[in-house]
Order: C-alpha cells, then structure tokens, then sequence
C-alpha cells in the first residue's frame, strides 16, 4: 500500500502551529501512545529532563534518573495564575538526615534476628555499631560501614522533640536491593528486587500518629542479591506556606513526536500551546551535538477576546549539580538581543566524577530568551520569586549569587493580547565532555575550543524559524515511513525512541580525528562505549547516517589497534562515563563483543555499498574472526550481551551472532576483491550453520543451549542473516522458531526465554524482523506497544520489561531503543540495488 494511503486510512492530522503567529501550519501525525515518560530536554545523558507524569503540571520535571531537574511553568491571565508545568519544590525540615546531608549511626547485624527485631522494644544491645550509608564501596553513596553479605538488619533511634500530629512527615530512603522499612513497627516500605536511590514517600497518617515526643526507632533490612549493596534513610517534615501556583491549568493534549513534545493547556479565557523541540538531525553533526533546545509558546485567546497575559519560567540549579544541596554559583546578564540566566556548582571540578547515577557538576546550564521590555529576569530564592510573580512585584535580582537550591526565573509580560507567541532557549555548555585515554574531549560542536555558547545560541534564535519547519517536516516524514515498514504502532514507538537513544549518547572527536559517539550505559553500569549497548542501538544511526555508526566503533577499533588492549577478541567499553580510560567491567565477553563489532562493520559497508571502511581495521577484524571460528559454534561458560540472565555454555544465539559475524567477515572480504578469504570465511560459516541446525533443533523449535532439550531462546541474532542477505540460515529456521514464539507470547510480549517471563523490548523487534509478512511482525509488535502504554512505572523507556505484568524488570533511559528502527532499515537495505 502507498504511503499516502496509509495515511488515509490510519492517520488523522493535526493543524498545529509553529509557534510564531505569522507561520504556515504543520502537518502532525498524532502520536496514540502514551509513553512510559515524556521527552522535554534531550541532549546528553547529563542535560536530560522528563515529565515521568500524563500531567506535566503534577509532578516536578526530572532528570532521566529520577532525581528532580525543576522546571517550572505559569501563565497569568487577566491576574489569574495557572501552573502549567512542573511541581514548586516540597520544602522539608530535616527530622533525621540521611548520610548524604548528615551523620547517623545505627546498629546492625548481618545474622538473622528474631521477627521482633523492627520493635521499639527489641533489645540491640548486642548488635554492632557503625555509621550509615551502610553498603559496598562500589556505590555512588559512599557507604560508611562495608557491608559485604547478603543480608543486612539495621536500626536507628531518632528522638523528636515537636508534635507532628496533622503533618505531612516523609521518609527518604536508598537501596541496593531488596529493601523492607519499618517506623515505630510499622511497616512502611517493601521494594521487592530494586535499586533505587533518594526515594521520597509521604507517610499514611498512622504512622505520623505513631511518632511521639521522644525516642522513636527507624529500622530497615536489605537483601543484596548481587554486586553493590546500599541502605540509607532519614526523616523529613514539610514545611508550610511555601507554595503560591496551586491553581494547574486543565492539560487538553499532548502527542510525542521524533523530535518534539506537544502539549496544548486551556488557561482561563486562553489556550496555551507548548512545544519542546531538540532538533536532532543526524544530517547535521554540528546542529545535532549543539547543546541548545527549545521551549516554544503559542497563546490564544479562547473567547476571541483580549486578555491580560503574562508568562513565567523558572529554572533550579540543579540542573548544573550532583546533589541537591551542592553549592551554585548564578548570574543574570544580557548579550546582544538575548537575554541569559546561568548557574554551574562553586567548584568547577572538570570530570571529576564517574558512575552511572551520577549528574553532572561541572559547565554551566542557560536559559534564555529575547531581550524586551516585558522581559525580566530574577535569581534567588523560589518563593520569594514566585511570590514577586503571582503579587506583581518587583523584578529581582540578577546579580551574581553563590548559595544552594538556587532558582532563575524569567517573567515575560505580554500585554493584553488576543494572540502571540515566542520562545525560550535552555542549554548546556560542559566545557570538557569525556576523556579519552588521558586527554579531556570538548563536545563536537566545539571541539577545537574555538566556539563560544553564547554565540551558539544567538546562532540557535536565529535559525529558530527555519529549524522548527525542518522538524515538523521531519517528525512528519519519521511517522509515514515507519508506518510503511511496520504498521502504526511500530511508527509510534520509533517516534518516543528516536530522542532516547540519540541523547543518551555524547558525539566527540578523537584526537586523531575520528568521530567518537560514546554511548552511557544508563541503568545498568555506567560504563562509556559499550560494544554491547553500540550493536542494538545502531540500526537508528545505520538508518539515518552511517558515520555515527562508525562513531559508535571507533574508539573500540582504537583500543585493541593501539595495543592497549591485547586480547584477542574484542573489549566490552572504554571505561565508565564519562572517563574513557580503558575497560571497567568486571568481565569480558570475548564472542559476543567481537560478534557485535563485525557485524556492524558488516552491516556499515552494506549501507555504503563499499568496504573502506573495514579495509582501515582488516587486520583486528581479522584476529576478531579467527577468534570466532575457533571459539563461536559451541560458546564456552561466558556472559552475552543478555549479561543479567547470568553466565551460562552452549548459548544458541550467541552461536548465531558468531556464525553471522564469520559470514560478514566474508562479504566483507568479497567486497575488497579478497576473492579466497571470502570462499574460505563463508563456507566455514555455512559449514557452522548447518551444525548448529543440528546441534539445536528441538523438535518444534530451536534450545536455548545446545544441551538441554525442552529450552528456547528467541534468536534475534539471525535478523543479520536476513537483513544483509548471507544466506547462512536455511529460510526455515526462522520460520519453525517464529511459529512456535506464537505460542509462547504473554500479554506484554514475548520472552527472551524459557527461564523467566521478562524480556527485551528490542529484541522482539530483531524477532520480530525475521518475518516475512507485516502481519506475523505486527502481532510481535502490538504486546510491546501496549506495555509501553499500560505500564506503571513512569520513567523513559526500559528495555528489560516483565511480560506478564506492566512492570520493568530494570534499566531505562537506554540507547538500544535505536535498535526498534532495525525493520526501517531492513527497508532500506531492501531499496538498495
């Protein structure tokens, strides 16, 4: 069916503006979903801000982890103030800190204690002591008291010396991992299998009523099941009187295009249309690593008359912190016809810090906008400026402040208007974004230093306009073309995960000039350039430009050609973001690493139709290949990129990924006239194929592991064979596994295997790809949309999903959503002569 009939029959447009009165309207394919998370700033994994609710008024914006990044949105009309985004800041009164504002000491005990060890009365005397955090070092929290074991009892005496009867009393608590709280007996947490860090929950009302005068006892257990421990946790009381925006505006809509986030409010007598814009185009390697996007506003007036209208933007310096309560410095200043509000910590410590829930505290945040006489800027304290706003007050400050929880606000006054519209421009300058093997990286778009990010974004407002047009244009032409290659709901999903996967990266140059786009490992280690995290994610880069490709395989190209890493098979990262130091993890995967890195290549001199690109490194591929056909049919006890499901031998898919990548090796040999490597590397890999057809049947399908009859495994790795047309596979392999997945599917997808009942999100799209009809790939399709749609946890989207529950099993925020574009590009690479 032509792409023009698709739209017909499945899409309905929407006439949205482009937020300058003046301007032609834009197609919009609305976008159904109803993601896990809503994208506003997307730029790194450092300058990251979500809104984790369907309201974008009721709950603060945060940053991908979950920490709060506030921003804040209210619009006066004719003197009626309305709150349009974002949450003011819960002010607490510490009750009992937790270790990482203050210090307690706790008792603790790692042999099982009675079941009355919660109580007030339980006698610890004969307990240990020692200070919280109580943990392993290898937590972002340091852990004062090492705990080591599995399982950790602790208890804490907290004497309160007011009333909090009829308060609202918090408890913020972190773990690693299962952890269960206990106020006075009560139980008042039970994480189950997570790890989470800074959670804040309100206490019911009975356990409020049970905190008296005096002596009261917080006691808490945690079960580390693997790797790093934590259990950390305190008491806080709310402030009162602190807010002044309690009036919301009613939210009509919003739609989550490629590149932009709608949202349209009714305030009062007006409308308000709000556009989050981050204007990735993967064509324009400077725009795309520019750290500038864009909050634009349109107001109409609902009655057709003129109303009194004024605009409110306030900002937090925690979008330049760590921590919460790190200390800022903040300024106001203007240049040329902009107008600047910036702020970055006191201490300016240049990548000093590594690790995955980690923010970064160096560099400097921006927010800016249009220099005019309704425009006025403030720094301070946020209630005073909301205060200011609300009771027409004066201006505030913009004199350079040096405090924490610093807040930046502008206030633009635009009269009594029956329509008008304008923008503000939020950004980040890190100064220095990675390093490299000892040498500090600036972002690509500076990086030879000579750039300045104010005249970046004078350069950001004057191609305003004409970037805006390009992203309507774009996000339009996202949606036909992914409904072409996989139906609606597919389309709708690559629309939420094009941003994820593009930001959660940072695009460099290397010394020696190569393009280095290093992904963060977020959610799972931290680490910087993972193979593993580079070869789901690639077909969005593969798709869209070929040189990010390279740029997610070159600095592992480096490291082994370098002699830095002598092994014979390919390292898993460079380091831990943002410190690209050599590798960090705990362990290798010698087939799965070294698989990834081939194929890719593989699939990168399909997309070029030339191999100059593999002819740079022949001689690593080549150690990499050998490596496989002497290792990859039979895989000995190691890890694959589904790390979490443990190590285990025999892996059937990861005989595939090997067999696929010796076969790439060959093509790649036949493309460089290499006409006896090539003969001699593909008949090995069809020779391995047909004993792994043998070694792995089952009957009605495919093992998991070559030795256990009655397992199976989705075998994703395959989509290789299809997609770049090795022809190792006979046809019928996939077709005997799809049709038994169809048996196997829950209501939230298929899982990766016979083991547990969670999965990978894109995987099932690499499963899914390996059909030959739009029917079959759509019924794969359809479960993982409705996850994303129903499920409960509210963060930007998870990979490592349960499929019989509407829950994450772990991770978010990932790049390898990339990978959901792999059926677009199976039609690309199908366009190709």
């Amino acid at each position: 069916m032509k792409k023009n009939l698709l739209l017909a029959f499945l899409v309905t447009a929407t006439m949205l503006g482009c937020s300058q009165s003046n301007s032609p309207a834009f197609n919009v394919i609305k976008n159904d979903i109803r993601p896990p998370a809503y994208p506003l700033i997307t730029i790194d994994p450092y300058t990251s801000g979500w809104s984790f609710t369907d309201n974008l008024y009721d709950s603060s914006v945060k940053h991908w982890t979950g920490k709060d990044f506030p921003l804040i949105g209210a619009i006066k009309v004719d003197n009626e103030v309305y709150r349009f985004m974002g949450t003011e800041d819960l002010e607490l009164n510490a009750i009992a800190k937790t270790s990482e504002y203050g210090n307690w000491t706790g008792k603790y005990t790692t042999d099982k204690p009675v079941d009355t060890w919660m109580k007030n009365d339980f006698d610890d005397s004969k307990w240990k002591e020692g200070p919280a955090a109580f943990g392993t070092q290898e937590n972002e929290v340091t852990a004062k008291t090492h705990w080591g074991s599995e399982y950790i009892w602790t208890r804490r005496v907290v004497n309160i010396e007011e009333d909090l009867k009829g308060k609202n009393v918090y408890l913020e608590y972190s773990h690693d991992d299962d952890a269960i709280i206990y106020v006075n007996g009560i139980e008042v947490v039970n994480t189950g299998n997570a790890a989470k860090k800074n959670v804040l929950i309100k206490l019911p009302e009975n356990v409020v009523n049970s905190l008296a005068k005096g002596t009261n006892v917080i006691a808490g257990y945690c079960y580390n099941r693997v790797g790093n421990g934590l259990l950390d946790y305190g008491l806080f009381v709310e402030k009162e009187n602190t807010t002044f925006f309690n009036k919301t505006a009613i939210q009509k809509s919003v739609d989550v295009q490629a590149t932009q986030t709608h949202y349209v409010f009714s305030c009062g007598n007006v409308d308000l249309k709000l556009t989050f814009t981050a204007p990735l185009f993967m064509d324009d390697l400077k725009l795309m690593s520019r750290p500038i996007n864009y909050i634009s506003y349109e107001i109409v007036s609902a009655d057709n008359k003129s109303h009194d209208v004024q605009l409110y933007l306030e900002a937090s310096s925690n979008w330049a912190l760590d921590r919460a309560y790190q200390e800022s410095e903040s300024e106001g200043f203007d240049n040329g016809d902009l107008s600047f509000l910036k702020t970055g910590s006191s201490t300016q410590k240049i990548l000093a810090k590594q690790g995955d829930d980690v923010r970064i505290d160096w560099g400097y945040f921006y927010l800016a906008t249009e220099k005019d006489k309704g425009t006025t800027s403030s720094i301070g304290d946020g209630k005073e400026l909301r205060a200011n706003f609300t009771n027409n007050g004066q201006k505030g400050s913009v004199e350079k402040r040096i405090g924490t929880n610093e807040k930046l606000a502008f206030t633009r006054s635009l009269g009594s208007v029956n329509k008008a519209s304008g923008k503000f421009l939020i950004g980040y300058d890190d100064l220095y974004s990675v390093q490299y093997f000892g040498e500090n990286l600036r972002a690509y778009w500076n990086a030879d230093g000579k750039k300045n990010i104010l005249d970046e974004f004078h350069k950001a407002k004057e191609e305003y306009s004409q970037l805006l047009a390009k992203c309507y244009k774009f996000d339009e032409s996202l949606m036909t073309d992914a409904m072409a290659a996989g139906g609606k709901k597919y389309a709708e999903l690559c629309a939420i995960a094009y941003r994820q996967a593009i930001s959660a990266h940072k695009l460099v140059q290397a010394p020696n000039g190569d393009l280095l786009f290093l992904s963060k490992e977020n959610f799972s280690n931290g680490s910087i350039g993972t193979v593993d995290i580079t070869y789901p994610s690639s077909p969005l880069f593969l798709y869209y430009n070929v040189e990010l490709a390279k740029g997610l395989l070159n600095h592992i190209f480096y490291y082994s050609e370098s002699g830095k890493w002598a092994k014979p098979f390919a390292a898993h990262d460079i380091g831990t973001y943002p410190l690209g130091n050599g590798q960090t993890y705990g362990g290798d995967m010698p087939i799965e690493e070294s698989g990834n890195m081939i194929i890719v290549t593989g699939a990168i001199a399909t997309v070029e139709g030339n191999a100059d690109y593999a002819k740079k490194h022949w001689d690593v591929l080549t150690v990499w290949t050998d490596y496989l056909v002497e290792n990859g049919l039979d895989p000995e006890n190691q890890l694959c990129t589904d790390d979490f499901a443990g190590h285990f031998a025999h892996n059937t898919n990861l005989s595939i990924k090997a067999i696929v990548a010796i076969a790439s090796y060959g093509r790649l040999a036949d493309m460089l006239g290499k006409k006896d490597v090539a003969e001699k590397y593909s008949n090995i890999a069809k020779g391995m194929a047909a004993e792994w057809v043998k070694m792995a049947d089952d009957g009605d399908h495919y093992r998991l592991t070559f030795d256990q009859s009655g397992t199976w495994s989705q075998k994703y790795n395959m989509v290789w064979d299809k997609l770049l047309k090795l022809g190792i596979f006979p046809p019928e392999v996939a077709k005997k596994e799809l049709a038994y997945y169809l048996t196997k599917q829950n209501k939230y997808g298929l899982p990766l295997d016979n083991r547990e009942p969670y999965t990978k999100t894109d995987w099932i799209i690499w499963t899914a790809t390996l059909a030959d009809d739009q029917a079959t790939f759509e019924k794969f399709i359809a479960p993982v949309h409705l996850f994303m749609n129903e499920t409960t946890d509210r963060i930007p989207m998870s990979d490592w999903v349960f499929t019989d529950r509407p829950n994450q099993r772990g991770f978010q925020a990932r790049s390898v959503v990339g990978g959901y574009f792999i059926k677009m590009l199976e039609t690309k690479l199908n366009q190709k002569k």
